[in-house]
């Protein structure tokens, strides 16, 4: 009865893609006025929305499974109902009730515990991400840069620090899949000394068979190539902000001196050389309008055609201190909009990077929903860091923070149990605020780390503007 059902998508005929026009006539329909029974509701995890620039609108369950786009005749009825008002339309009640938007509360509180049971089951197979900082120096002075007020810290990297790295995550993580993601600071930076420690790194990751990420600035990376082939890397992610003109105003070396051709031939020579590229680019009010130029730029390098190439977006944003300029940064919202219109305008941008728009993306794609999302913060759970001082740390986020630090590894072994727990047992179960939030399982509470930076705790919110995405989301993708 709805416009289309996402879900049950390999029910309908095989027209063009997303070309689903069912043409419902409202008249032809079994008609009665139908009485919600008082042991039915409205779902509270239905996300109910009008499509952006549309007359249609969406509804979207993630506990249940299902979607479905909406004319704005059945608008009016699933507003009814939301209002447990009675409807003419018994068999779109049915409907209602067939797809969990109208649910039996029993039923749904029992479905989203063996969810939950399932989510938690799941997570604990997962793959392990274990970032480790070699150093805190880097030979770049960008304008946004987050690390620009930590205080200088003694000792330095030695083999021995990374023995006791390995040794420490072979024995706390034993039968768990991991991979080692190694930043900073800039990791590759271009000295004998470095060099032979990065390098000692991929033989000890080797020996133990784990797969290596780097996050770098990419000026190094012709000078890092011959090391970097002898390891097991998964990607390189790499950051460009823009075209030469625009890149070179954010991210420049000590000194002022120009990066951006540096870095364009370090991608040229890892796609060469079948090394993963993660491109990412910062994104500010500054920069947002050089994106289609960028994105032209990797199209006519070739590099978005190459198997070996991918792409992100970073927002700028306030992490572990107040830019000087925050009226430069985006709000989550204000981001996507900014994309979803210069998509838009620029259409061949998607053929470099696609926004995920919440969940769209991934609907637009599989012809499904992803699996309920309980918990959007990884830390503690799949997500450790650990640097050269031998501290450990919940997340990519805390890492650094001595305040945040959980214990070390090195030159002794201690932990803080309570503190990871802590971090552990935060989901949209535990957070008092997600209780009843509908946009809980496409939000799973958000950043735990700008959630405590924020309101003082880590149990607490860092709230998703989810409709308002997935508003975006359909219209760019799946409103046809």
């Amino acid at each position: 009865m709805l416009c289309q059902n996402f879900k049950n998508r390999s029910r309908l005929p095989r027209l063009k893609k997303w070309h689903l026009k069912r043409v419902l006539n409202i008249a032809a329909l079994f008609f009665s006025t139908t009485l919600i029974p008082s042991y039915m509701y409205f779902s509270k995890h239905n996300i109910f929305s009008k499509i952006k620039n549309s007359e249609n609108f969406f509804i979207v369950n993630l506990l249940t499974g299902n979607a479905d786009i909406v004319t704005p005749d059945y608008a009016i009825l699933i507003n009814n109902v939301k209002n447990n008002e009675p409807i003419d339309n018994a068999a779109f009640t049915n409907e209602l009730v067939e797809k969990g938007y109208l649910a039996n509360k029993e039923k749904e509180e029992k479905l989203f515990r063996n969810k939950y049971l399932d989510f938690i089951d799941s997570r604990d197979d997962d793959e392990v991400q274990l970032f480790f900082v070699p150093n805190y120096s880097c030979n770049f002075a960008c304008s946004y840069c987050y690390q620009d007020e930590y205080a200088p810290t003694k000792g330095l990297l030695t083999n021995e620090i990374i023995d006791s790295f390995f040794s420490y995550i072979q024995k706390e993580f034993a039968g768990k899949r991991k991979y080692i993601t190694v930043f900073g600071g800039e990791p590759l930076l271009n000295t004998p000394k470095q060099k032979e420690l990065i390098s000692y790194l991929i033989q000890q990751a080797n020996d133990f068979q784990i797969d290596v990420c780097f996050v770098t600035n990419g000026y190094t990376l012709v000078e890092y190539i011959e090391i970097l082939k002898q390891g097991c890397i998964r990607e390189i992610q790499i950051t460009l902000d823009g075209t030469a003109e625009v890149h070179n105003t954010r991210r420049f070396l000590k000194g002022g001196s120009a990066t951006f051709d540096k870095i364009v031939e370090g991608v040229d020579v890892c796609i060469a050389n079948k090394l993963t590229v993660n491109l990412r680019m910062v994104i500010d009010k500054e920069n947002i309008t050089n994106l289609a130029e960028l994105a032209r730029f990797a199209i006519d390098k070739g590099w978005t055609s190459s198997p070996y190439f991918k792409t992100q977006i970073g927002r700028n944003y306030e992490l572990h201190h107040c830019q000087s300029a925050a009226n430069k940064l985006f709000s989550r919202i204000s981001l996507y909009e900014h994309l979803y219109t210069l998509t838009q305008q620029h259409p061949h941008i998607l053929e470099f990077y696609k926004p995920a728009y919440s969940i769209s993306k991934f609907l637009s794609e599989n012809g499904s929903l992803p699996e309920p999302l309980f918990d959007s913060c990884p830390a503690c759970k799949t997500e450790w860091a650990f640097d050269y001082t031998g501290q450990i740390y919940p997340c990519t986020a805390t890492v650094g923070k001595s305040n945040e630090a959980l214990g070390t590894f090195y030159p002794e072994i201690k932990f803080e149990k309570k503190l990871a727990n802590a971090w552990e047992m935060r989901d949209v179960v535990s957070i008092p605020e997600c209780k009843d939030c509908s946009l809980q399982l496409a939000c799973g509470g958000g950043c735990g780390s700008v959630a405590k930076n924020q309101n003082g705790s880590i149990c607490s919110t860092d709230c998703r503007p989810v409709s308002e995405l997935l508003e975006f989301g359909f219209a760019a993708y799946l409103n046809e």
